[in-house]
Parts: C-alpha cells; sequence; structure tokens
C-alpha cells in the first residue's frame, strides 16, 4: 500500500456501511481517537463529549474508532453505536470497529502513525484512546497518549483556537 500524500485521501466505513470521505471534513479541526468501551479510559468520551460540544462550533470534529485490538471492544458496529450514544451520551462521528496496528492496521492509522510517531519514534499505537490532533488545513499537529487528560487537550484547542481566530 502506498502512503496517502493527504489526510484527506483517506475514505472511512461508517458502522451503516457506507463510504465516508474525509475530504468533507476540509476546513475543521480533527481529533481522531482509538476508542473501547470497556477500557479503563472509556470514561473519556464523556470528556471528549464535553469537548466536543466546546469547540464544535469554532470548527472541531471528533472521530471515534472502536478498536478491540487490546480485547476491550468485543461489541460489533451496530451495537457500539448504541453502546456509545447510550452509556457516554456521545454525538461525534463513531466509525467502523477498526484494526490500529498490524499489517491490517486501517490506512488512517499507518498515515497518522507514520507522521505522528509515538515515544522513541514508535510507529505503533499502545493503548486506546491514543489521539491525533489535525490542524483545519490537514496539518497533522499532535499525538496525545492515552493518560493525557482531556482537560490538557482542550487547553490546546482554546490557545490553538484563540491564536487562529481570534475574536
Amino acid at each position: 500500500m502506498t502512503m496517502p500524500k493527504s489526510i484527506y485521501d483517506i475514505d472511512l466505513l461508517k458502522p451503516d456501511g457506507t463510504i465516508f470521505r474525509l475530504s468533507e471534513l476540509k476546513g475543521k479541526y480533527l481529533l481522531i481517537v482509538n476508542t473501547a468501551s470497556t477500557c479503563g479510559f472509556a470514561p473519556q468520551l464523556m470528556e471528549l463529549e464535553k469537548c466536543y460540544q466546546t469547540f464544535q462550533p469554532q470548527g472541531l470534529e471528533i472521530l471515534a474508532f472502536p478498536s478491540n485490538q487490546f480485547n476491550q471492544e468485543q461489541q460489533n458496529n451496530e451495537n457500539i453505536c448504541t453502546s456509545y450514544n447510550e452509556k457516554f451520551k456521545i454525538t461525534f462521528r463513531i466509525f467502523n470497529k477498526t484494526q490500529v496496528n498490524g499489517s491490517n492496521a486501517h490506512p488512517l492509522f499507518k498515515f497518522l502513525t507514520h507522521h505522528l510517531p509515538g515515544v522513541l519514534g514508535s510507529k505503533t499505537i499502545k493503548w486506546n484512546f491514543t489521539k491525533f490532533l489535525i490542524h483545519k488545513d490537514g496539518t497533522l499537529l499532535k499525538r496525545f497518549a492515552p493518560i493525557t487528560s482531556i482537560d490538557t487537550i482542550t487547553d490546546y484547542l482554546k490557545t490553538l483556537i484563540e491564536k487562529e481566530d481570534p475574536l
């Protein structure tokens, strides 16, 4: 597989089986997260929703990618959507269950880990709730570890948006 030139060259699969083109989100800040409903970090879903509600008017889109790579997302795609909406009350986008590591990793995660490697240059995702922030122009900005608090990400976003779009 050749590496896409831009994040906007990547297509995604929605739980209903339809294709979603990341190019539809040009001009938006993207926070991409691999999730799992039984992970100890799952309460971050509610914190991410609060972040989404705060920054969505300024152009933030949060994209959740449930993954069972760490054996903490056993549900099927339909149940994941229902569970995330009912249990965590999220309104941001949820995509199909996704592999984030290895030869079967989704091209999005291959792209993200290639351009935003982890600690010591690691090209893998070590755990659920690794987050990637993409600028509204498509530039890959920052990778956040699962343990990074959503408050830290919120502060980063606030500074970024205020610097670029002062009131």
